[in-house]
């Protein structure tokens, strides 16, 4: 009896051991993703989700949205996310913060600013009409503000002498002051901004993306202690998502729609079209996931242009290319 009680005990330890085993290497293959905010601007992405990409790899994506480049931040640096999604000027301010343990951009999504310029008038527009008139920026320091006063000062606009920069209103709760007759000129993203010409409350006037050129609007962050640990499921994950900017690239707006139509539930699909027509027009995302090294460049003066910058930060310093390097390479098979 003695001798069935252990063989027993025995075989309650193996199955038990497969167990946590089976749970563990489930827990191996989940991602804890935190963006900044949920937008059609990170189309890709919810492409990778809805068509199984991450599946494929052998990966789940736990998504949820921070709100704001500080609190992905922080999601990261307390091990509440394994990765974020945000402007990379996050990272810059953090390192110039003096931590040792700051995250580093693993893969670039967007090349350039996804919001567009809104005006109360409908044709005619050229930047000199924004003379005299009154600007909603978004939170001073905040990139939608810093690369719109970028554009503004590239066609001889500055804020105080030619225009007033309103910075009192935060960049989620622009729309609705807008349509309540604050402003005159407002930077918006989509869906948000093709909604607006809808209603006619706003007319999209300029791409601001289009006119400041390449930045690295939103990337991929994680520590060097996830990368040290994860680097194939890093590269997976990147892999995943490049396989959904293809998508994005090579499918008709109405497809695409279609696609990502589950993670925007209550959005109508003209609306949807509209914005990703809008954002495949102005060549929002990258081809590539490795950090692109002008575009950063680029990003530090659209940064020191607004008095943000305390200090340039060299790009080999806030970037870890190793995995992205990888998926590129893949890409030109």
């Amino acid at each position: 009896m003695k001798k069935y009680v252990c063989i027993l005990l025995a075989m309650v330890l193996v199955i038990g051991t497969s167990l946590l085993c089976c749970a563990c290497n489930k827990n191996d293959n989940v991602i804890r993703l935190t963006e900044v905010t949920h937008s059609l601007f990170y189309t890709p992405q919810y492409v990778a989700m809805s068509l199984g990409y991450f599946e494929d790899e052998g990966l789940t994506v736990e998504l949820s949205n921070g709100s704001g480049a500080d609190n992905v931040m922080t999601a990261l640096l307390t091990k509440e996310a394994d990765m974020g999604l945000m402007g990379c000027e996050a990272n810059v301010y953090v390192y110039l913060q003096g931590k040792k343990d700051y995250p580093k951009v693993v893969g670039q999504l967007t090349k350039r600013d996804g919001s567009f310029l809104l005006s109360r008038e409908k044709d005619g527009f050229d930047y000199k009409n924004i003379k005299g008139k009154t600007v909603l920026m978004g939170r001073k320091g905040g990139m939608p503000a810093m690369i719109l006063q970028y554009v503004l000062e590239k066609n001889g606009l500055v804020a105080g002498r030619d225009y007033t920069a309103d910075y009192s209103i935060q960049f989620g709760a622009l729309a609705p002051a807008f349509t309540g007759g604050t402003g005159d000129f407002v930077p918006l993203f989509e869906p948000t901004a093709s909604q607006m010409e809808l209603e006619n409350k706003g007319y999209i006037v300029s791409s601001i993306g289009m006119d400041s050129g390449e930045i690295p609007y939103t990337c991929y962050t994680a520590t060097d202690e996830f990368l040290k640990n994860n680097k194939e499921k890093t590269t997976a994950f990147l892999r995943a998502v490049w396989r959904g900017t293809e998508f994005a690239l090579s499918h008709t707006p109405e497809e695409v729609a279609q696609a990502v139509a589950l993670h925007f539930d209550g959005t109508p699909t003209e609306l949807l079209v509209k914005s990703i027509a809008n954002y495949q027009k102005c060549d929002v995302w990258t081809t590539t996931p490795v950090l692109n090294k002008d575009a950063y460049t680029r990003l530090l003066d659209v940064m020191e242009n607004a008095g943000e910058l305390q200090k340039r930060v060299d790009y080999d310093i806030i970037t870890d290319n190793d995995c992205a390097l990888e998926v590129e390479k893949s890409l030109q098979k």
